[in-house]
């Protein structure tokens, strides 16, 4: 028998140069989809200010993210009825559509409603660019060109503010969506021309209708909920309520999932212990890493004053960690075949650099803070490639693109999580560490009393960045007080950024516990296989069929 070691066997098998130029026009549609939400942040304001619709503004953001986490899922299993190309092909001709109505948009809400649209399409592009990868190469191969999605994620961070800054200010805000246009055109073409029509002819090709409504309508308002946090309390019927509700419509759609001839989520996937371990660990590392890492480039606004342009440069360390380690790890998963240990040590190594940045305060050197960045990038790098890996390799063939996107969405729905945990945790610290620090500072009682009980909405008047503190501060009391503030009014400012530096400590808090938990569910639930290079001797290989 031939040892499959020697061997480097795809599932899907055509020309090696036909193979890298789909890669590339995947890549690129990846690349797309991630600059865009680095692109337009950076043009929003402009945006909101040109369509005059500052109350809706959180809305061209969670309207985005709806869409896309609610139709990932979807696409992944109908990419694996009926094939990759038709699903890919309509989730990039969506994207790139609502990419032209947002250019056109008049209105605010005709932005909101185009930007849904975008949503849609971009919901296709992450799971079924990294089901392709898993239908065009070997499971050990597809390390050396999963980590390269990690990558594109990192480089879109780094360029997009500056590109969206730069676009708007010189050729106007619509070209930030019409820039998709061309670079996304020539990638449909190639994937039209190259991609091959992958067909299981053991699937049933029955959609599931009854499970897509209800899943849409229990993911819907848990992320409302989520989003409305940032607003009010867990317990507000519009945060607690929806949440609550969606919840319980989840209960409905398992039900519902259990008796469905070819469910949305096939219930099955969550009887392999290797996929649950790699979906709850990768659910704990964004719910941890994406919770506390929001509030850096804040930090960078905030306390040294930096334009949101350069606090976009100033995480570069991150980026450089996440960035090396991603390809790092799936370059060493293709040589050795082993990925569990590494997992480990890389989650680890996140908590590490978490941990390390719970000590951040005012008065922390840049220099410092960006080693203890590259340490936490370097640590959840690998979590971008690697767990896809893992959950592919376990997977019948015909399941891949239900296995994937189950992943991604488990990936977006803790980064969700953990953004509303850690923005609770981060507000309440905050109105803790005021009347402390400016004890600390030397400032009169009478004047710390009038700190007493920053609710959320003063919170937001402190932390405004681009101004004068003190001089919004100044502004912001009766004038007979002032002529008693004033002398305080340096030791007041440098009270508030000591308070709003430990109130992100205290958010990392969470990181560094869920990076932990997720190392020890990689340890004690994930097992540790040699991946093959072949996958016509695995029980997981499943009967395909090239068509056109």
């Amino acid at each position: 028998m031939t040892d499959p070691a020697a061997i480097d066997e795809e599932p899907v098998h055509i020309d090696h140069r036909a193979r890298m130029e789909i890669l590339i026009a995947v890549l690129l549609t990846m690349f797309l989809s991630a600059l865009d939400q680095t692109v337009v942040g950076t043009a929003l304001p402009r945006i909101v200010t040109d369509l005059a619709g500052n109350e809706l503004y959180v809305w061209v953001v969670t309207i985005y993210l709806l869409t896309a986490t609610v139709s990932g899922p979807i696409y992944g299993k109908l990419s694996d009825q009926f094939g990759r190309r038709p699903m890919m092909m309509i989730g990039v001709g969506l994207f790139l559509l609502g990419s032209l109505l947002c250019a056109l948009s008049q209105e605010m809400w005709h932005l909101i409603l185009f930007r849904g649209l975008q949503g849609l399409g971009a919901g296709a592009i992450f799971p079924i660019a990294l089901s392709i990868i898993g239908d065009l190469f070997s499971p050990r191969e597809r390390g050396k060109y999963q980590g390269l999605f990690g990558a594109m994620f990192a480089i879109s961070s780094i360029i997009g503010p500056a590109l969206g800054g730069f676009i708007t200010d010189t050729v106007g805000w619509h070209w930030v969506f019409l820039v998709n246009l061309p670079v996304g055109i020539v990638a449909l073409v190639v994937l039209y021309r190259l991609l091959p029509h992958i067909s299981h002819p053991e699937s049933v090709r029955q959609i599931d209708y009854l499970g897509a409504a209800v899943f849409t309508a229990a993911i819907v308002p848990f992320l409302i909920g989520l989003t409305n946090k940032q607003f009010g309390e867990w317990t507000d019927p519009e945060v607690g309520g929806f949440i609550g509700l969606g919840l319980v419509l989840a209960a409905v759609f398992v039900w519902v999932e259990s008796r469905a001839v070819e469910p949305i989520l096939p219930l099955e996937l969550f009887r392999d212990r290797t996929v649950v371990g790699s979906i709850v660990a990768t659910f704990l590392v964004t719910f941890g890493f994406f919770g506390a890492i929001i509030f850096i480039p804040r930090w960078f606004q905030f306390v040294l004053g930096s334009s949101a342009t350069i606090s976009g440069y100033q995480m570069l360390p991150l980026m450089a960690g996440v960035m090396s380690s991603s390809m790092g790890a799936g370059f060493a998963v293709a040589y050795t075949g082993r990925y569990k240990w590494m997992t480990v040590g890389a989650l680890v190594t996140a908590s590490i650099g978490l941990f390390l940045m719970t000590n951040l305060r005012a008065d922390t050197p840049i220099g410092l803070l960006w080693l203890w960045m590259f340490i936490a990038g370097l640590g959840i790098g690998p979590s971008f490639s690697v767990f896809t890996i893992i959950v592919q390799s376990a997977v019948a063939i015909r399941m891949l693109g239900a296995a994937t996107s189950s992943l991604t969405f488990f990936r977006q729905i803790g980064g969700s999580v953990g953004l509303a945990i850690a923005g609770t945790m981060f507000g309440s610290a905050f109105t803790t560490e005021i009347p402390t620090q400016l004890a600390a500072q030397g400032v009169p009682q009478p004047i710390i009393d009038g700190f007493a009980n920053v609710g959320a909405d003063r919170q937001g008047e402190l932390t405004n960045v681009g101004v004068d503190l003190g001089q919004q501060i100044l502004a912001s009391i009766p004038d007979a007080v002032r002529p008693t503030v004033e002398p305080f009014i340096g030791q007041i400012v440098a009270a508030i950024h000591q308070a709003f530096s430990l109130a992100i400590s205290s958010t990392m808090i969470l990181g560094v516990v869920a990076a932990a938990l997720g190392a020890l569910v990689v340890a004690v639930v994930v097992p540790e296989l040699t991946l093959r290079r072949t996958t016509s001797d695995s029980p997981a290989a499943s009967a395909i069929r090239l068509e056109g």
